[in-house]
């Protein structure tokens, strides 16, 4: 992989790891759930998911809070 690296112009220790890193950060970004990214990266769980990048979802919830009172107007 290090050749390869090297011929685009990225850090020669970029890792296998770190693409994977990528992946998953942008996914988030991209507002993918957490459980397909999840399944997507092959963890046999969401916490994993969630330990290693929950930092990185959103967090404007204002969607859910509209949703959450269109709700509980209707009770």
């Amino acid at each position: 992989m290090r050749p390869a690296a090297i011929r685009l112009g990225l850090p020669a220790a970029i890792r296998l790891h770190d693409l994977r890193h990528t992946y998953a950060s942008l996914m988030l970004a991209a507002d993918f759930k957490p459980y397909q990214v999840s399944r997507w990266m092959g963890h046999a769980s969401v916490n994993t998911t969630d330990t290693i990048y929950g930092h990185l979802y959103p967090t404007d919830y204002t969607d859910q809070t509209v949703q959450f009172e269109r709700f509980a107007a209707q009770g």
